[in-house]
């Protein structure tokens, strides 16, 4: 959802498409970090009678830089292998699933998690059970008891989950693309309206997650768990990226697609709205294929951001010193490009170094806030959240159109004002109760296709 469907080749293929990432200190095993990546975008729970799954031709990873240089020290690699228990039906099952055992299932998913890092590459877990998607209360009773079983211990302290979950990106999607209108202030809008209350677009979907929860000391560059905040090794940079075979022929073998030769980078994902919001159309499938280090060459479009030259023009005189600010932004480059260097937030630093590269960046000596968290993180003054890293619950589209609009300036040119109206900027969203869980996989159980009406 924060980059789903945000570049025309990728919008083809949502089995691959990468539309969030989090990265964050786990906040029921603080000496772990949580990752997650999430792929197909937009599940309708009713999705029958062919659910949402991984795709066994896509190679999906996550990156670890724990030196700075934008470049992976350590990758974790999920494959995925389908099985049809019964050629014979059409049906995704025939009975209840009540096990990730049970006969009744018929098309069942198994993940294979490989580490890679200095010391060589390792296979983690293979054969783990994917839990079937959520189909309604006769077929998947129980769910989250089958979603439980399919949370797999690999050794060492690693966890990992692979399968489907409730959406945890919020936004009001039909209006934010309708000319950037805010709903709750829409009456200074260019072309006004009454103000209404927003709509969370993406309340009832769902989403496929990959997970992993990993000790603190198997990430850091020293292979410890630092406890200062300023220690420059407390710093880890993630992405993720899903690729495909550079050829595929077309039903090559019974009917089916064989893909041969190297793999090739469809998709990436660091900070959220990165490829949606800064970088132009004409250059977001080129984004998707590049590395964290090339992306010097996108500088200018964080330095510049489009956005902040239209929020003046699409709300008349609301914004006027955004409007008259011509400096490049240094704290949109700080945020996304390089992290926040110590001695800017009082406490606080993720900097990576020079290198300008667009990862989610954790200080994992920050421990989490598990007492009233605030969703809008740091600018929130909640050193655990975006853009430390990223929790589920982070609202992140209120806190970059909040840095867009001109609240984090100041932090590197005290000269700038901040206008009046960036503190009422916000998504103006709540996301349910029901939509987080306090344990891993941290994201909620996803809405079943019976009980969660189609529009």
């Amino acid at each position: 959802m924060s980059s789903h469907r945000e570049a025309p080749e990728i919008s083809k293929d949502p089995v691959a498409d990468n539309t969030d990432t989090y990265a964050f200190v786990s906040p029921d095993k603080p000496d772990t970090v949580t990752i997650i990546t999430n792929y197909i975008p937009a599940e309708a729970p009713a999705g029958g009678p062919n659910f949402y799954e991984f795709g066994d031709d896509v190679l999906y990873s996550i990156f670890i830089d724990n030196d700075g240089d934008a470049k992976p020290e350590i990758t974790y690699q999920f494959r995925f292998t389908t099985k049809v228990e019964n050629p014979n039906t059409f049906l995704y099952n025939t009975g209840p699933i009540t096990s990730l055992t049970s006969t009744s299932w018929n098309r069942r998913q198994f993940a294979k998690v490989v580490r890679q890092d200095t010391t060589g590459s390792h296979t983690l877990g293979s054969n783990l059970a994917c839990p079937p998607c959520n189909i309604g209360p006769r077929s998947t009773p129980g769910y989250a008891a089958l979603a439980s079983a399919a949370v797999h211990p690999l050794g060492g302290g690693v966890t990992v989950f692979t399968g489907q979950r409730s959406e945890g990106f919020y936004v009001d999607l039909g209006s934010i693309f309708d000319l950037g209108t805010l709903r709750p202030f829409q009456n200074l809008h260019l072309i006004p309206s009454a103000a209404a209350a927003g709509v969370n677009g993406t309340k009832e979907l769902n989403v496929h997650s990959i997970a992993i929860r990993v000790p603190i000391a198997q990430l850091t560059r020293n292979g410890r768990t630092p406890a200062d905040p300023s220690d420059p090794k407390a710093v880890i940079g993630v992405w993720a990226a899903a690729y495909r075979r550079k050829v595929t022929m077309r039903g090559a073998a019974d009917g089916e697609d064989v893909g041969t030769g190297p793999w090739v980078q469809v998709s990436r994902l660091g900070n959220p709205l990165f490829n949606e919001v800064i970088v132009p159309m004409a250059h977001k499938d080129r984004w998707n294929a590049l590395p964290p280090t090339a992306d010097s060459q996108f500088a200018q479009y964080v330095t510049k951001p489009e956005l902040a030259g239209l929020l003046p023009v699409l709300y008349p005189g609301v914004f006027p010193h955004l409007a008259a600010y011509t400096k490049p932004r240094a704290d949109l480059a700080a945020i996304l490009l390089t992290g926040i260097p110590g001695g800017i937030v009082p406490g606080f630093q993720n900097f990576t170094g020079p290198k300008p590269a667009d990862m989610l960046r954790l200080n994992v000596a920050i421990p989490p806030t598990t007492s009233n968290p605030n969703a809008l993180g740091v600018v929130g003054g909640d050193l655990a959240g975006y853009p430390n890293g990223r929790r589920v619950f982070d609202d992140v589209v209120s806190i970059e159109l909040k840095a867009v609009a001109g609240a984090t300036i100041p932090l590197v040119d005290p000269s700038y004002t901040v206008d009046g109206a960036v503190g009422a900027v916000s998504s103006y969203l709540t996301p349910g109760a029901d939509r987080y869980q306090a344990s891993f996989p941290y994201l909620g159980t996803p809405h079943d296709g019976f009980d969660t009406p189609s529009s």
